[in-house]
C-alpha cells in the first residue's frame, strides 16, 4: 500500500504541471490588463499632467513587481523574422498588431521603426498645447481645435493596432485630408511624413522567406510562468509556496484572502456529506433488505421529492419559515457568527457552540439533496452484493440476518460511496456559490462570486489551480479506502 501510494504521489507532480501551466494560460490570456485594474486603487492628486507621469510610474512598478516586464515561458518558437524582445511592448494590442505585421513583411526591424514613429508621433500629440495655436492663430474657436487635435490622436492611436492594408490607406488618407484643411495642425506635417516614410519602407523592404524559417528563442529561468510558479530575487513567493499574486479588488494577497475562507467552506462541506453518510446509508440499507416494500417504495417517492427541489429554492423558503420573525424566528439570517457578541479567547466549544445557531440552516440546504443520490447507490449496491455466493453461505452457516448484512455485505457496498466522497476535498475550495449567497456565509463560494462579478482573475485562477490539485488527493484517498474496505482490493 505505502509503495503504491508513493507512486501514485509521484504522478502529482507532472499532473500538477499540467494544472499550474493551464491556470498561467488562462491568467495570462483574460480579458483586461492586471497592472490597469491595480494602478486604480492608486490616485494621484496634482495637474492631469502630472497624473499621467505619475500613473505611469505606478504601472512600471507594478509591472516590475508582477514580472510582466518578463517573457511569457523559458522559451519561445517563432520564426527567423520575429524578435527576441518583443515581450518588453507592455500593450498587448500594440503586441498582437506587431507580430501580424511582422508576419507581413518578415521584416522586424523595418516594423520596429513604424512602431517607434508612431509613438513619437502620439507623444508629439501629448504634448501639443491649444494655447499656443490659439496666440498665433486668430479667430479660430478652441472648440474647433480641440475636435481636430482630438480626431488626429485617436487616428494616431488606432495606426498603433492597425495592419490590414486596406485599412491603413484609409487611414493615412484621412490624416493628410486633415493636415491638409487645417493649418494649425502644420506642426504634425515633418513627424508624419516620417511615419510615412517608415511604412513606405516596411511594405518595399520585404523579407517574407524569414517568416518560413522557424526559430527558437530561449529565455531561461527569468520568465513569468518560472515566477509565478517559484517566486523571484525581490521576495515574492510563487505557487509552490503558497503565493497566488494579488486580488484586483483590494489589493490584498490571494493567500491571506483564502485560508481565512477555506475553513469554512470546508467545514460545511465536511459536516453535511458526513450527515448525509449517517442518514442514507442507513436508508439504503434498510431498502435494499426490504426491497420492494411500502416503505422502500414511501422512502425513494420523499426522498426524490427533496432531490428534485432546487438548492437556491429551499434555502429561500428556509430562511423565510425560520429565520422571519413574521413566522418563526428560531435561527440568524446571516453569517456564522454574531460580530458584537462573538470573543476569538473562546474555547473551541464556546465558539462552536455560539456558531451552531447560524449553521443549522445552510447544512440542512447542503445536506437534504444527497439523501436520494446517496440511499440510492447505496440501496443498489446493496441488493447487488446480498445476491452473491459468499452470502448466502453465511446465512447457510446460521449466521444471524444482522451480522450477515453488517458486517459482511456492508463494507463491500460502501465502493461507490467513497467515490462520491471523494469529492469533499475539491468541494472546500470551491464551496456552495448558492448556499454561501443566500445565507451571507464568508466561504470560499461567496469569494468566487464576487470574484466573477469583479473580474478577479487571480482569485478565479487560485480556485481552478486547488480544486484541480485537490481533486487528485480526493481520487488518491478514494483508491485507498478501496482497498480498506474489500479485502479483495489490493495494490502492489
Amino acid at each position: 500500500m505505502l509503495k503504491y501510494t508513493f507512486k501514485r504521489i509521484l504522478v502529482f507532480i507532472p499532473m500538477l504541471i499540467a494544472i499550474s501551466l493551464l491556470s498561467f494560460i488562462i491568467s495570462i490570456n483574460a480579458p483586461g490588463d492586471p497592472v490597469e485594474r491595480l494602478s486604480k486603487a492608486a490616485g494621484t492628486e496634482g495637474s492631469a499632467e502630472q497624473q499621467s507621469g505619475a500613473s505611469k510610474k505606478i504601472k512600471q512598478e507594478l509591472r516590475k513587481k508582477l514580472g510582466l516586464d518578463l517573457p511569457i515561458f523559458y522559451l519561445s518558437i517563432g520564426n527567423m523574422a520575429s524578435t527576441d524582445t518583443l515581450y518588453k511592448v507592455q500593450d498587448r494590442y500594440h503586441k498582437s498588431n506587431l507580430e501580424a505585421l511582422t508576419h507581413q513583411c518578415g521584416n522586424w526591424q523595418a516594423v520596429s521603426d513604424y512602431y517607434h514613429s508612431l509613438l513619437a508621433f502620439q507623444k508629439l500629440h501629448e504634448s501639443f498645447k491649444v494655447e499656443d495655436i490659439l496666440a498665433t492663430e486668430r479667430g479660430l474657436s478652441k472648440n474647433k481645435i480641440n475636435e481636430a487635435l482630438n480626431q488626429s490622436s485617436f487616428e494616431v492611436g488606432s495606426l498603433l493596432e492597425t495592419y490590414k492594408v486596406e485599412v491603413l490607406d484609409v487611414k493615412f488618407e484621412k490624416l493628410e485630408n486633415m493636415y491638409a484643411t487645417n493649418s494649425f495642425l502644420n506642426p504634425f506635417d515633418k513627424q508624419f511624413q516620417i511615419v510615412k516614410d517608415a511604412r513606405a519602407n516596411m511594405q518595399t523592404n520585404t523579407t517574407n522567406w524569414k517568416t518560413l524559417i522557424p526559430a527558437i528563442q530561449w529565455y531561461g529561468p527569468k520568465n513569468q510562468y518560472h515566477h509565478w510558479l517559484f517566486g523571484n530575487d525581490k521576495g515574492r513567493e510563487g505557487v509552490i509556496r503558497g503565493d497566488f499574486g494579488i486580488s484586483y479588488i483590494d489589493s490584498q494577497p490571494i493567500a491571506d484572502k483564502i485560508w481565512s475562507k477555506v475553513w469554512i467552506s470546508f467545514s460545511l462541506s465536511f459536516f453535511s456529506i458526513i450527515l448525509a453518510y449517517l442518514i442514507s446509508i442507513p436508508i439504503g440499507i434498510y431498502s435494499a433488505y426490504k426491497k420492494d416494500s411500502m416503505m422502500d417504495r414511501g422512502s425513494s417517492l420523499v426522498l426524490f421529492i427533496l432531490y428534485s427541489m432546487p438548492s437556491f429554492f429551499v434555502g429561500t423558503i428556509l430562511l423565510l419559515l425560520f429565520a422571519n420573525p413574521d413566522y418563526y424566528s428560531w435561527f440568524p439570517v446571516s453569517g456564522i457568527q454574531d460580530p458584537t457578541s462573538f470573543n476569538a479567547q473562546w474555547s473551541f466549544l464556546e465558539k462552536a457552540g455560539h456558531r451552531l445557531p447560524y449553521l443549522i440552516l445552510p447544512i440542512f440546504t447542503y445536506t437534504y439533496g444527497s439523501f436520494a443520490f446517496l440511499s440510492r447507490i447505496m440501496r443498489v449496491g446493496m441488493i447487488d452484493i446480498v445476491s452473491q455466493d459468499y452470502i448466502r453461505t453465511a446465512r447457510a452457516k446460521g449466521l444471524g440476518e444482522k451480522k450477515v448484512i453488517l458486517k459482511h455485505a456492508l463494507r463491500n457496498s460502501l465502493l461507490p460511496i467513497i467515490t462520491v466522497f471523494a469529492a469533499i476535498f475539491p468541494m472546500a475550495i470551491g464551496g456552495s456559490i448558492i448556499i454561501e449567497t443566500i445565507f451571507s456565509i464568508p466561504g470560499m463560494g461567496l469569494e468566487v462570486f464576487n470574484a466573477i462579478l469583479n473580474y478577479d482573475y487571480p482569485m478565479i485562477i487560485t480556485v481552478f489551480t486547488l480544486s484541480g490539485f485537490l481533486t487528485m488527493v480526493g481520487i488518491l484517498v478514494a483508491d485507498i479506502l478501496y482497498a480498506v474496505v474489500d479485502p479483495r482490493i489490493s495494490y502492489k
